[in-house]
């Protein structure tokens, strides 16, 4: 749900089958089939902490005529002209007859005789026997490759489940009732709550608290909608390729957003030049716009819902908990698509973030309404937003490979998410300041427009340096990371239909010093939006609290999915790397 929250693993996967042959060219020169039949060689730069996997046509990229077969538990497996054996941390090197062999320093270098070739089939053969990878055809029944957390104690799935449909609905109408009639004093509200729940009025008390919805908001959230699908299927954009899904299915999305995102902000600020709608007019139907969004925030997670159970896009992919509030919530299609409508890169990108900047300067246009001037806190806001936000549109093929697009699947967490809950919690800020002016003074200002833009560059650096490494492995099989050899653990792994890859796990530069010091950048960048409203009211940190906690959960999210994918070889990158945030604290 977060954007640019990165889950940064980085592979390019071997070939894939998908279904209606279509050839793409993209910008890399490389043919693609576009739900076709294979890939001629996809590349994807996928997920998560900087890791490469590299194989071209089936073939690892420094063999003479390696072709890689089933893995398992990180075991390589029995080769059509050459043959692997384990090395101690995972490092192959180029061999000259096609096979290898352990050495002392765990790295894999020139096989010297028969007997050691002899060896290694054995040690093959023998692991093999012991660990047969599962049936890639099957569709998953469990939640084991993508599942968020063990769970709480005490509590069956259904309830969790159903405890987190309620309670984001009711705290974003909480913070809009607290905003609306409150002043923004979250104090005030509760307290206003806790006198009608004891004197048992507190349904009569939501009732009269509920926004009214008239056809104008309707016609508003309506041609907003239909203006985002138009722009995201017409207009031109850079084609991409998406990272392997679970069972191997590679997709190509049509990266238009930073052009959408123009078109959008040029169509507004003409139609307020024009005197057609006012600045204010998402501002002025904030609460009537909250109602229509959650309206359609869950139809369209039924919607996904119904579709993964009688028209899935890739069945293979779908994931089944058990549980039918688990799977509502977290989805049960990895890639729900419509014809050429892809769900995720929609939803993800499209409506939400490109309303984010609209929606900060209609409050801005609200403040300056009200009060006769724009305070240099919204003025600061609205920068550091839109830093933010033109990023995400510049990058947006990156983003292809974080969490949202690359793992989860697709259910409320994302789709009322991204319609609701990113366009109401992630704007609070403007929000507030248009209700309560706040003036910085210039060193005030200075130091937090500092620490956003030193947030910025540390999220953008962490994840370029990821990037820069996957090329330099891709192209020259060896990378340079602050002057030093970059330190880096080779991981087989099997995707579910048993197709070999192999990562290269980054333990160098800033992936030496935590697992996720990306995220350092992003509580630097969240932080900053918060102090820029002063220390009048704490609900403005509510969005640095929200992404503090959704972060620390990411952080075990994807150590629970690393051990699953890696097994021992993410092991021994936790033990090179044993900080998961900040180094030498968390």
């Amino acid at each position: 749900m977060v954007q640019g929250i990165c889950v940064d693993r980085v592979c390019f996967s071997a070939n894939s089958i998908m279904k209606s042959p279509t050839e793409v060219k993209t910008d890399d020169a490389h043919s693609v089939i576009n739900g076709g039949t294979m890939h001629k060689y996809t590349e994807e730069p996928t997920t998560q902490n900087g890791h490469v996997s590299a194989i071209q046509n089936g073939h690892v990229s420094d063999l003479q005529n390696g072709h890689m077969a089933e893995t398992q538990n990180g075991h390589m497996a029995e080769t059509q002209n050459s043959h692997m054996a384990e090395t101690q941390n995972g490092h192959m090197a180029e061999t000259q007859n096609g096979h290898l062999v352990e050495t002392q320093n765990g790295h894999v270098g020139i096989s010297a005789s028969d007997s050691q070739r002899d060896a290694a089939q054995g040690l093959f053969k023998r692991r093999r026997a012991g660990n047969q990878v599962q049936d890639g055809e099957r569709i998953r029944s469990k939640n084991d490759i993508i599942n968020l957390s063990p769970g709480l104690p005490g509590f069956s799935v259904n309830i969790i489940g159903f405890l987190m449909l309620l309670w984001p609905p009711v705290c974003v109408s909480f913070f809009w009732l607290a905003c609306h009639a409150y002043q923004c004093s979250l104090g005030d509200l509760g307290g206003q709550v806790l006198h009608e729940i004891s004197a048992r009025t507190i349904i009569a008390f939501a009732r009269r608290n509920i926004p009214k919805v008239s056809r104008g908001p309707i016609m508003l959230y309506s041609a907003w909608m239909l203006l985002q699908v138009f722009l995201f299927l017409v207009l031109p954009g850079r084609i991409r390729r998406g990272t392997a899904t679970p069972a191997g299915n590679v997709l190509t999305y049509n990266c238009n957003g930073m052009s959408a995102w123009v078109v959008s902000h040029v169509l507004f600020f003409i139609l307020v030049k024009m005197s057609l709608i006012e600045a204010t007019i998402i501002s002025d139907n904030w609460g009537a716009l909250m109602v229509i969004s959650n309206v359609f925030g869950f139809s369209l997670t039924l919607l996904s819902y119904v579709k993964a159970y009688y028209f899935p896009s890739h069945s293979e992919d779908r994931c089944f908990s058990g549980s039918c509030f688990y799977d509502f919530f977290m989805g049960i299609e990895h890639n729900p698509r419509i014809g050429p409508f892809d769900f995720k890169l929609f939803f993800n990108g499209r409506p939400g973030i490109v309303a984010w900047t609209l929606i900060n300067l209609s409050f801005a246009a609200k403040q300056y309404k009200d009060f006769g001037y724009v305070s240099n806190a919204m003025i600061l806001v609205n920068l550091l937003h839109a830093t933010y936000v033109v990023d995400f549109f510049l990058n947006e093929s990156w983003y292809l490979r974080t969490i949202d697009i690359a793992h989860d699947h697709f259910g409320f967490y994302l789709a009322w998410g991204d319609t609701v809950w990113l366009p109401f919690m992630y704007t609070l800020q403007s929000v507030y300041l248009a209700r309560n002016p706040v003036n910085l003074p210039w060193w005030g200002c200075a130091a937090t427009l500092l620490m956003g833009l030193t947030g910025y560059l540390i999220f953008r650096s962490v994840n370029h340096q990821k990037d820069y490494f996957r090329v330099e492995m891709k192209t020259n099989g060896k990378c340079a990371i602050w002057g030093k050899p970059a330190r880096y653990i080779l991981a087989p792994y099997a995707t579910t239909d048993s197709k070999p890859q192999v990562s290269y796990i980054l333990a160098s530069g800033w992936w030496g010093l935590s697992r996720h010091f990306n995220y350092v950048g992003d509580l630097l960048n969240a932080l900053s939006y918060c102090l820029a409203c002063g220390f009048g009211h704490v609900l403005p940190y509510f969005y640095f609290v929200f992404m503090l906690c959704l972060l620390v959960h990411r952080s075990y999210r994807d150590d629970v999915r690393c051990r699953q994918k890696y097994g021992v070889y993410w092991e021994k990158y936790c033990k090179m790397v044993p900080y998961r945030i900040i180094p030498d604290v968390f």
